[in-house]
């Protein structure tokens, strides 16, 4: 919820703030389960590489990519610039 409107953090980056060090999958999972309507901005949440983690043709993946592309976040060749849009906690 704290990640900040036209920013970007990773699954090992969340999984790090709560406690659980190299356990990113635990987030994407825990994403995944999100029940719809719940304000949880997940679409901000992208793999380590920079890169959105759903199939590129999936619908999810254009979701999330427009959401994005909403919050000005720029896209390089599918890869968003972790050190310009990655979040920053501290």
């Amino acid at each position: 919820m704290k990640i900040p409107k036209g920013k970007v953090a990773t699954y090992g980056q969340i999984a790090s703030i709560c406690g659980l060090s190299g356990h990113a999958r635990f987030v994407g999972y825990a994403l995944h389960n999100v029940p719809p309507g719940v304000p949880v901005p997940w679409h901000r949440v992208i793999n380590v590489r920079g890169r959105i983690s759903f199939p590129n043709d999936s619908e999810n993946y254009k979701r999330q990519k427009k959401l994005l592309l909403a919050e000005r976040i720029v896209f390089s060749k599918e890869i968003i610039d972790l050190k310009k849009f990655g979040w920053k906690r501290f």
